[in-house]
């Protein structure tokens, strides 16, 4: 009888801990379910589209911008008063944002071949938190010839948006804004594009 309670006991713990682990194991299954939820649903949300404005952005179309000063090269600084009587078409990116990665060689062949020499446009690209070294390199590197400009401490971005990129912004002469969008989007992307051509005709 002993020999058989022990066999009990033995058992009823071997089932007690084939419960836990089974608890344990479900636990981790359903935790890395969630983190596969939450992650997919911030690409999702990250990859969210618009030219609409939304509660993150801080200005709005019809509005004139704020004038600001910038770095155009190192050590020069410019005013975006500079820019009045032209078209400019202001981007934000980030080098690592997969959005803008894609957006950026776009806005090269559709945009900047195409009006680069055209004394009524303008085209200005913020890295926002990064240096020259940085928007230097990674215009080498992917083949931008448009110049890239740093906003190390967001006080260019800061006038426009709070969060989320790529963000693109287009003046008209007077420096109101014709056209705004969060994102990146072929859809958008091909109005942006016709509108200025349509503006530089």
């Amino acid at each position: 009888m002993p020999h058989s309670g022990s066999k009990i006991i033995l058992s009823n713990l071997l089932v007690s801990r084939l419960k836990t682990s089974s608890i344990h194991q479900n636990m981790i299954t359903s935790r890395f379910f969630l983190f596969i939820l939450l992650f997919f649903a911030g690409i999702v949300g990250y990859g969210q589209t618009t030219n609409e404005p939304d509660k993150s952005t801080l200005l709005a179309k019809n509005q004139t911008i704020p004038s600001f000063k910038f770095e155009i090269s190192k050590g020069k600084s410019v005013s975006f008063n500079d820019y009045k009587g032209k078209i400019v078409l202001i981007n934000f990116f980030a080098t690592w944002c997969a959005p803008c990665r894609r957006e950026l060689p776009l806005i090269q062949e559709q945009i900047w071949n195409k009006h680069k020499d055209n004394s009524k446009f303008a085209m200005l690209t913020f890295g926002r938190e990064h240096s020259w070294a940085e928007v230097l390199k990674f215009g080498k590197d992917q083949k931008l010839s448009f110049p890239l400009l740093p906003d190390l401490k967001r006080k260019v971005y800061g006038l426009f948006a709070t969060e989320s990129i790529p963000r693109s912004f287009l003046m008209d002469e007077s420096g109101k804004i014709i056209y705004l969008s969060q994102g990146f989007d072929e859809d958008h992307f091909k109005e942006l594009k016709d509108l200025i051509d349509n503006k530089l005709k």
